[in-house]
């Protein structure tokens, strides 16, 4: 069957389960904990926070430019080749962020400098947050549509849920903030989820032949799949490391996270789900 070997016909529904729950569980804390603190599940960027940005081309060492930006709300110095330097600092007042720019144009007058307000960083905010719930809810519209039956519907929906879920709370662990480039990321992912677990549960409940064998094969077939996308995410992630494109990196770092929660959430709570349904004499 492959390089890889499924088979979970010894496992019950509820061992399956228990190990993505209890990280679903955890995630979910974790989520709540940074919304408790910081009043978003992610740590915002400069996109939703507000804030400015610069991208300079110079020689100086980031304890230089600490020493140079010390007296501003300075937040991160990203290093790109050829000497580039990506400079964050968070929101300010109108007089300390003129301030800024005049130091800026004094002492690196090639530098390019982007600003974004405050209150226009919050109405991006409420945006994303808008797109993420109506893609989330037509995704579940579709696939109860598709299969008209609650528990594989669910199962679906649950894990392409998980998976949003365990990759925001991932990304506060490794410091990827919460940009336009990484709501696209978190978009993809309902797509990719959702592929895959189609692929499972149309195998299950609409072919014939024992449950392990319609299991081993839509997983071959699904882990062919996913491969493919990781692969190609992990080559995006390279280049874009190497040559210090950040939005590029975030997103790739995205990506591959949550491909990886999409592995566990499909072939195991999903599988889970769809095991005890069919052993209750659900599908065919």
């Amino acid at each position: 069957m492959g390089l890889f070997n499924y088979n979970i016909e010894k496992y019950t529904p509820r061992q399956l389960v228990v190990i993505p729950l209890v990280i679903l569980v955890i995630s979910l804390a974790a989520l709540a904990f940074n919304t408790a603190t910081t009043g978003m599940p992610v740590t915002p960027g400069i996109d939703f926070s507000g804030g400015t940005a610069v991208t300079v081309i110079t020689p100086d060492t980031k304890e230089q430019l600490q020493a140079t930006f010390a007296g501003y709300p300075l937040v991160d110095i990203g290093e790109g080749i050829n000497n580039g330097k990506f400079i964050t600092f968070g929101s300010m007042d109108d007089a300390k962020s003129q301030q800024l720019s005049l130091l800026i144009e004094q002492k690196y007058p090639d530098a390019k400098i982007d600003q974004i307000g405050e209150s226009f960083g919050k109405t991006l905010q409420s945006q994303a947050v808008i797109a993420m719930i109506l893609a989330f809810i037509g995704m579940a519209i579709v696939v109860f549509i598709s299969f008209r039956t609650f528990v594989p519907s669910c199962a679906v929906v649950l894990s392409a849920f998980a998976d949003m879920a365990m990759t925001a709370a991932m990304m506060n662990v490794v410091g990827i903030p919460l940009t336009l480039g990484t709501t696209a990321a978190l978009l993809m992912l309902i797509g990719y989820s959702v592929d895959s677990d189609i692929l499972l549960t149309t195998r299950v409940l609409k072919r014939q032949g024992k449950l392990n064998e319609k299991l081993m094969g839509a997983f071959h077939t699904g882990i062919i799949m996913t491969s493919t996308t990781i692969a190609a995410a992990i080559a995006l992630f390279v280049v874009s490391w190497y040559g210090q494109v950040e939005i590029v990196y975030e997103i790739s770092a995205v990506l591959l996270i949550g491909l990886f929660f999409d592995i566990i959430n499909t072939w195991l709570t999903n599988v889970g789900i769809l095991k005890w349904y069919v052993l209750k004499g659900g599908g065919k």
